[in-house]
């Protein structure tokens, strides 16, 4: 089977890496995979690496033209944003291929030609339960769950010593995020959180990873609470994964999550969690960290106190939630899901019963 896999993000986030990690998942089970992305994006380079062909395009009417006219050579097509799906409905006309969306954000859909465009998509992948039921609320069938992957890999210590050397974090306890500066992220509600939680303790520091629209008005309100030598930004870091061998915490603070790939990574890790419930958080979260209700500040510090205070008590947490991760979130099991998926779009296409 000849499989397009579609995302055309300019930066590298999550779904990016989701992506990376599907290819790697049809290429060890045998699947023939190209890309179609972004001229001179990450992704594009990583997918690069992994010896498969990539097809650049430079914008919208870039993605249409060569989808029109190049697209029904492929058996498939996994469309792995909202825009790679636009991109392959509006063109099936002329390449007549099956469409595959995989949906990783919980926004809600709304409109008659976001109708059409699910209409004209064979299957939709949600990742959680709660984007599948977002979805079904709008009307759309043919939806199967296939979560998020986890691909563990050696951590670099040295490397991670590197990454916070800016900071002062010696004798300090590092709590820390990977996230977005953006408004479904609410990194508000997470400097209130950590300005409560100051005021419990002063043996900690905060590391905030990521950027995005809202650097200003954070980085303001930073300085409104004179919270400089606790709250640090320390911008958008490749391979940050490193930064979990000094972690005693990861937090995030949504208030709107599809999943929240970045939880999964520190059950990987071992490292204890503190999560809002939003979205798809509370599927994963409950059972193996802790959940605060969305824009609770005081709950997420007193959580974040607690596991400060007694790391030892925790320890069987996080341990529970990596037995969790390393079954239920494999490249392994996900990688079959997929695949009997496409083996049935297969089998319909050609007629097979």
């Amino acid at each position: 089977m000849h499989v397009l896999v579609i995302n055309t993000e300019k930066g590298w986030r999550g779904g990016e890496r989701q992506t990376l990690y599907n290819i790697m998942g049809f290429l060890q089970a045998g699947l023939q995979v190209d890309l179609l992305c972004r001229k001179g994006c990450p992704l594009s380079q990583k997918a690069r690496g992994l010896g498969i062909t990539v097809h650049e395009i430079g914008g919208t009417l870039g993605g249409l033209r060569w989808l029109a006219t190049n697209a029904a050579a492929y058996d498939l097509m996994q469309a792995q944003t909202a825009k790679a799906q636009t991109l392959a409905a509006v063109t099936k006309p002329f390449h007549g291929k099956p469409i595959v969306y995989t949906r990783r954000v919980d926004f809600v859909p709304r409109g008659r030609l976001t109708k059409i465009k699910y209409r004209t998509t064979d299957h939709v992948v949600a990742i959680s339960n709660w984007v599948k039921t977002i979805l079904e609320n709008f009307g759309i069938p043919n939806i199967t769950i296939i979560s998020d992957v986890v691909v563990p890999r050696t951590l670099d210590s040295r490397r991670a010593t590197e990454i916070v050397a800016k900071v002062d974090t010696k004798g300090k306890k590092i709590v820390a995020t990977f996230s977005a500066l953006e408004q479904h992220k609410d990194p508000l509600t997470m400097i209130e959180a950590v300005r409560e939680l100051s005021r419990m303790r002063d043996d900690f520091v905060f590391l905030h990873f990521g950027d995005g629209s809202l650097r200003n008005t954070v980085q303001q309100k930073i300085d409104e609470y004179r919270l400089n030598d606790v709250y640090h930004l320390m911008g958008f870091v490749p391979e940050v994964e490193d930064v979990f061998l000094l972690m005693d915490v990861f937090c995030m603070s949504s208030e709107e999550e599809g999943l929240g790939s970045s939880v999964l990574d520190a059950f990987v890790y071992k490292v204890p969690v503190v999560s809002t419930s939003a979205g798809g958080l509370t599927e994963i979260v409950t059972g193996r960290g802790f959940l605060c209700d969305i824009k609770d500040s005081a709950a997420m510090a007193e959580c974040i106190d607690k596991v400060l205070e007694h790391p030892e008590e925790y320890r069987k947490t996080a341990e529970r939630a990596y037995d969790y991760v390393v079954s239920a979130h494999s490249l392994e099991s996900t990688t079959e899901q997929y695949l009997e998926l496409f083996k049935g779009l297969a089998d319909r296409e050609s007629g097979r019963p």
